[in-house]
């Protein structure tokens, strides 16, 4: 097993047709508006950007994301990432109802010396630290959504 690869997968429920949600996760340089834990965005291209994130735990984690999929018509975005982590990132949409289930997946291998050096022992805690990101990022979008 590589300690230092993760998958990722989170379901989050939405209060906003799948068009409405779909225009904010397509504008990258607004997560920090309601996700508390996407510290700073800066955009290098139209494709490309530097994203800094700091969820619970004492460490920041920078890479750069790079548009590998923007399909709004199959409600997909997806990028590629490089840096303190390696790999991809995609939301998937789909109407639920009302509002829209997102599913967000991530595979990535850690790139962080640090990180890499804990990877057996903080393994566990890093999880959690994502799960706590992601929950609180579910949270800011829902209050963004019902907000504009």
């Amino acid at each position: 097993m590589d300690w230092c690869h993760y998958r990722f997968r989170s379901l989050w429920a939405l209060p906003a047709p799948p068009a409405a949600v779909y225009t904010a996760l397509e504008q990258a340089e607004d997560y920090p508006r309601w996700w508390p834990q996407v510290r700073e965005v800066s955009r290098i291209d139209e494709r490309t950007g530097t994203i800094r994130i700091r969820s619970l735990l004492p460490y920041d984690m920078v890479f750069t994301a790079r548009e590998v999929r923007r399909d709004p018509a199959a409600g997909i975005l997806e990028i590629a990432m490089s840096g303190d982590i390696e790999g991809w990132a995609r939301w998937t949409l789909t109407a639920d109802g009302p509002g829209t289930r997102a599913r967000y997946d991530q595979e990535v291998e850690v790139r962080k010396p640090l990180l890499r050096r804990l990877a057996v022992p903080g393994r566990p805690v890093f999880r959690a630290n994502h799960a706590l990101m992601m929950r609180a990022g579910q949270r800011g979008l829902r209050a963004y959504l019902e907000a504009v």
